[in-house]
């Protein structure tokens, strides 16, 4: 089934052991749709979850007329996994096909789910200032214009924002590690892919920025295993790849990166001076006791307390002296004259706060005011901060499935050497093959890849945090490239 423009779809999975099925929590009134069809799918499973799925097409002239099909809603759950409290949390995404004539029932064409971190940052923000088919603009009126770097040039798009509290997605905001945020993930691709089974052939592939470093492997890897469940009333997930960029994965080894960063970078950028570089690498050690302190006390009580004492003395004494010193975390070459994010992204807050805006999109009148990052959010995952993800990383490598970590070396907050880093220090089967693998010029001299059984590491050059936005040719390169089954750069 493909649907056409103007067209509603519900979907409605019972996650529970009863055969009663729950009416959707999440329903546009009927102005905000020109049709009303629908379509509803049950299933159950072995815990007392309610999904249920919303979305309406989003006319062409609103942001890219050469895309095909987009779409916009929720995914509402009630009752999941991990949530004891009657958390009923709504998540907003917004999906672009493939620009041109293209078959949605083409089984070639990637699949991209898009996480941006924070964590508590707005998927939807990356959507309208990276990757997505459209931007914003800063002058006049608001409205969109076209970006031709999207990367729906090569892939069908989805963006989501999560946790609840996060862009447009609503509920209570109880999410605090990625155990909880990849089971909300996971079945929310299993809603997606049932909703729209016209996409559920196409190889999937997940990126995360930033915290999505945490994000996307977690997810991957639930998605993962629950392709190995086959549990009933689970549908395989045609998970093909996973990429990573300026992502925090392991804090462990990327924090002991922070000192060099600031004052030997390849472009010679000196963040601080000499003294507190060195006062920097005094404290190296001591972070890293404390950040395994953390994640050696995770499943006891003292985990709260031990990652709390790590996420204060590693940011007190490894990032504070580079805030100190007015540079931009996320670009060492500009100031940060904006606080708190460093960039005035205020044309896209008051473009997704226009009436019009939500209307188009199919915002739910519940959600509140669109922000770029929610602080709660942000603060509710502490605890997990410190966690290391590179062991979901190996899982998925091992198990055959393509990952791409790429950063650009402009970024002090994610940067490429404690990226690196991890990904030579990471204990898989392939180490050894992956650690003697020459680094080389890629894509005209635009970055340095390493590439081994299905793992690369790219630095971008002259790029920051955001790198598609900073190098919109080269990430769309590489996307392609990777997406296309090409894992060796």
């Amino acid at each position: 089934m493909h649907l056409s423009r103007h067209t509603v779809v519900t979907l409605v999975l019972s996650l529970a052991v009863s055969s009663s099925s729950a009416t959707p929590s999440l329903r546009q009134k009927a102005d905000e749709f020109i049709a009303a069809a629908t379509t509803t799918v049950n299933f159950s499973f072995k815990h007392g979850a309610t999904h249920s799925l919303t979305d309406g097409t989003v006319e062409a002239s609103f942001c890219d007329a050469s895309s095909p099909v987009s779409l916009s809603g929720y995914m509402d759950v009630t009752g999941s996994k991990f949530d004891s409290r009657g958390e009923d949390k709504h998540f907003f995404y917004w999906m672009h096909e493939k620009r041109g004539k293209t078959k949605a029932t083409d089984p070639s064409i990637p699949f991209i789910l898009w996480l941006t971190g924070g964590p508590g940052c707005s998927s939807t923000l990356a959507l309208l200032t990276e990757n997505g088919p459209c931007a914003v603009t800063k002058e006049g009126p608001l409205k969109t214009v076209v970006n031709p770097h999207s990367w729906t040039e090569t892939a069908h798009m989805l963006w989501l924002d999560q946790p609840a509290g996060v862009g447009f997605s609503y509920g209570k905001e109880t999410d605090k590690n990625e155990e909880m945020v990849g089971e909300d993930a996971y079945f929310f691709l299993q809603a997606f892919f049932q909703a729209h089974p016209e996409y559920a052939k196409n190889p999937l592939f997940i990126f995360g920025e930033s915290y999505g470093g945490h994000y996307a492997p977690a997810i991957a890897h639930r998605v993962h295993l629950g392709n190995k469940a086959k549990n009933k009333g689970t549908q395989h997930v045609n998970l093909k790849g996973v990429g990573i960029g300026n992502g925090l994965t392991d804090p462990l080894i990327q924090y002991q990166y922070y000192p060099e960063m600031a004052y030997n970078n390849p472009h010679n950028i000196k963040a601080v001076g000499k003294w507190t570089y060195e006062a920097m690498t005094k404290a190296v050690p001591t972070c890293t006791k404390l950040i395994k302190s953390c994640n050696d006390a995770k499943l006891t009580f003292m985990a709260t307390v031990k990652c709390g004492e790590a996420y204060n003395f590693c940011n007190m004494a490894l990032n504070a002296p580079y805030q100190m010193s007015g540079k931009n975390p996320y670009d060492m070459s500009k100031k940060c004259d904006v606080k708190p994010l460093c960039y005035d992204f205020s044309h896209v807050t008051n473009f997704l706060d226009l009436d019009s805006t939500r209307k188009a999109l199919h915002v739910n009148s519940k959600a509140p005011k669109w922000q770029s990052c929610n602080m709660n959010v942000n603060t509710m995952f502490r605890k997990d901060w410190m966690g290391d993800f590179a062991p979901e990383v190996k899982d998925l490598l091992e198990a055959g499935i393509p990952t791409l970590i790429y950063a650009g070396d402009l970024d002090y907050i994610c940067n490429y050497k404690g990226n690196k880093a991890w990904t030579l220090g990471m204990d898989w089967k392939h180490k050894g093959d992956f650690n003697v693998a020459k680094d080389h010029e890629w894509n005209n001299k635009t970055g340095l890849a390493r590439t081994s059984n299905g793992f690369t590491f790219l630095q971008v050059y002259d790029a920051g945090h955001m790198s598609p936005a900073d190098q919109p040719a080269v990430t769309l390169a590489m996307v392609k490239q990777f997406t296309a089954g090409v894992v060796a750069f």
